[in-house]
């Protein structure tokens, strides 16, 4: 007779938020870090330079999979409908989730709504970008496009070979026939590198900044969110030890839930490094 192995009890709406959160604040932190960008020096009108190229193309990779769909399956988490829209289709939705129904602080996530939703209504937006040259197919034209999607777009093809650029050509082939131009399947491929120049090297470099603003003041939000949760939870040995110890909350058993918690936990001991701050108006006012 067959043994089949025991059914794994499915994770706690705790430990799922837990594991979300765990996952933004790691993304977060892998963008916008003083290893990343030149140290910030004012917290008003502040202009953000990645250290070099290559830094600007890390961003953009790692920005890509913040905008991603979370690997739900795994962790039992719910799945946006094929309908949703496409902020919907990234870590922002959990994070909507949470402060819909947050576990971790009993006083609410009020404190993430206003990020996550500027963030969204802005990544929603469309940009338009005048007088785009495309050599290899020797056209200029105005352009109207989501800034998700360029930022999509962008952060594929700085992270894949172009053996895996069908989608990419595709979507790319479809921003361009939304604006009155059609091309061929030759020339889909032929466009890829004009269309990363002008929208990852020139109008990524001009959002950064900001993109680095909305996803800062998200990393400050679940720091505020979390921090009565490590009020409650830390505790020391003795009144003069330096060990100590975080009370895990109830609903929170599996392993990587818990050691998911401890680093969160960890991680909101002290106020984030790098500090809220506002980005020069000139750097918010095209596309």
């Amino acid at each position: 007779m067959e043994h089949l192995a025991p059914k794994e009890p499915a994770y706690t709406a705790k430990e799922q938020e837990i594991i979300v959160l765990k996952a933004v604040w790691d993304l977060i932190g892998g963008m916008g870090n003083n290893e990343m960008f030149m140290p910030i020096t004012q917290t008003e009108e502040v202009s953000l330079a990645p250290r070099t190229v290559t830094h600007q193309r890390l961003f953009n990779i790692l920005l890509v999979d913040f905008l991603s769909t979370l690997n739900a399956s795994s962790f039992g988490l719910a799945e946006p409908s094929e309908r949703a829209s496409a902020t919907d289709k990234t870590y922002l939705y959990y994070l909507r989730r949470i402060s819909e129904n947050p576990q971790l602080n009993s006083d609410g996530a009020r404190c993430l709504v206003e990020p996550v939703e500027t963030f969204s209504q802005w990544l929603e937006g469309e940009c338009i970008v005048e007088k785009v040259w495309f050599p290899s197919i020797s056209v200029e034209m105005d352009l109207r496009v989501k800034r998700i999607q360029f930022l999509r777009i962008c952060g594929n093809i700085a992270k894949h070979s172009f053996a895996s650029m069908s989608r990419n050509s595709k979507d790319i082939a479809s921003i361009l026939e939304n604006n009155g131009t059609v091309i061929d399947r030759d020339q889909r491929y032929l466009i890829i590198p004009d269309f990363y120049d002008w929208f990852h090297s020139n109008i990524l470099n001009y959002h950064i900044s900001a993109i680095a603003e909305f996803l800062n003041n998200i990393r400050w939000g679940i720091y505020n969110y979390l921090r009565p949760e490590f009020m409650r939870s830390f505790t020391r040995e003795e009144p003069a030890s330096i060990k100590y110890s975080f009370q895990i909350p109830l609903q929170v058993d599996r392993a990587i839930a818990i050691d998911m918690y401890w680093h969160l936990m960890n991680a909101v001991r002290s106020e984030p490094y790098i500090p809220r701050f506002e980005v020069a108006r000139y750097l918010k006012m095209r596309y």
